[in-house]
């Protein structure tokens, strides 16, 4: 249970600390600030990360976080292609809407320089288990083609996912992230359906 609890409390920190950053930008936000939102302690704050910049790489918890809400709204045996666009929208609606462009940015740019770990590739995440059943089931049951592995597919759905992010970061955000998204994605998809 411990393993659990500390879990649960990385997770208040890092969506208080998002929230925050949203609200009043990354400069204006304190570790007070995140302590006092997410209800834990400054001692907790510290056993997770090792000051506020560590918290720019966990934005792909927050992602994840997102996923493991939608997943039990789930039906693996429906349209993998229609399931894989709709997990699309709602991610790139939250992003729009709770994540500000500047911290976009700095997360990816934090990918970019880090020698560690990279928290956008990590397989173990839940974004990639849960895209790797779609899709796993979308070609068992014909909805998707079986001449192309699971993972290649996942490789160039999750690409083209960060693409789309780099891009609309590149843009200044000058245009409708989710629309264009539910725009692309659709067309994107189409090379790897059963035709």
């Amino acid at each position: 249970m411990p393993r659990k609890d500390s879990r649960n409390t990385k997770m208040k920190i890092v969506n208080a600390a998002w929230e925050l950053f949203y609200e009043n930008g990354y400069e204006n936000t304190t570790i007070e600030d995140i302590v006092e939102r997410s209800e834990t302690s400054k001692g907790s704050f510290y056993h997770h990360f090792s000051g506020k910049d560590a918290l720019l790489s966990t934005l792909s918890y927050l992602f994840d976080d997102k996923y493991e809400a939608l997943e039990g709204g789930i039906d693996l045996d429906g349209d993998a292609f229609q399931t894989l666009v709709d997990l699309n929208r709602e991610l790139f609606f939250m992003i729009e809407n709770r994540v500000s462009l500047d911290l976009l940015a700095r997360m990816y740019s934090t990918q970019l320089i880090t020698a560690g770990e990279k928290h956008l590739l990590d397989n173990n995440r839940t974004y990639f288990k849960l895209l790797r059943k779609i899709i796993s089931h979308g070609q068992q049951n014909g909805v998707l083609r079986n001449d192309v592995s699971t993972n290649e597919i996942l490789k160039a759905y999750a690409l083209f996912e960060r693409a789309l992010l780099y891009d609309w970061c590149l843009c200044n955000g000058n245009y409708s992230l989710c629309n264009y998204s539910q725009t692309l994605l659709p067309m994107f998809l189409d090379g790897f359906r059963v035709k």
